[in-house]
């Protein structure tokens, strides 16, 4: 892939999911996460975690991204744009599927990152260490599932208000309660493949790795 079209594929998806920079730095600034290994399968071409933190590891089946990140050069241009960016940043790609064992260490990352991508936690919850972070959202219904989880427990929500994100760790009872009365269960949600409405919905949720 070419400098110039490894640029073009950053900057089509930029445009079509947003500026993902202020999520990753609302999180990595809170005081409930303590992260510099990141694992973020599902990835696509989203870079924008390695604007914030020193480590991530991408996992994704596409062949696009594949090609995005095997222009290493052009990727670590793109990164080295970005001003606050973590000064010699390492970016490791593994062209998988998430859903099969991966060759990675269990215990090892700080966070697990889960947007849009299907059930991440249910799969790869093991490659978090004990005290680290899973940041989820809705989509897919994986938030759902990782509060069904007893290895992840509900450590604070992530709020978003024009553009700005704020970590919210108070009164976690208001969330996650379902506006009918339905049994969550794994199967409810693998079945349906999307989340559950909840009589609040934050932008995303922050779960701690407890056992």
């Amino acid at each position: 892939m070419t400098r110039n079209t490894t640029a073009q594929l950053w900057a089509r998806q930029d445009k079509a999911v947003g500026d993902r920079e202020p999520l990753y730095r609302a999180v990595a600034e809170s005081d409930v996460v303590d992260a510099r290994t990141v694992l973020y399968p599902g990835s696509y071409v989203d870079l924008a975690p390695s604007f914030v933190f020193p480590s991530v590891t991408y996992v994704d089946v596409d062949k696009r991204a594949n090609r995005f990140f095997g222009d290493r050069d052009g990727v670590r241009a793109i990164v080295a744009s970005r001003r606050g960016s973590p000064p010699d940043s390492r970016i490791t790609f593994l062209h998988a599927d998430y859903t099969t064992p991966l060759d990675l260490p269990e215990g090892h990352f700080d966070l697990l990152i889960s947007l849009y991508a299907g059930f991440v936690s249910e799969h790869c919850t093991q490659h978090l260490r004990v005290g680290g972070t899973l940041l989820v959202n809705s989509s897919h219904g994986d938030a759902a599932m990782a509060g069904l989880d007893p290895r992840l427990e509900l450590a604070a929500v992530v709020t978003s208000r024009a553009g700005a994100h704020r970590v919210d760790a108070s009164d976690l009872d208001r969330w996650m309660v379902a506006r009918k009365d339905v049994e969550v269960s794994a199967d409810l949600l693998h079945e349906t493949g999307r989340g559950i409405a909840y009589t609040r919905s934050p932008f995303a949720y922050l779960f701690t790795r407890v056992a």
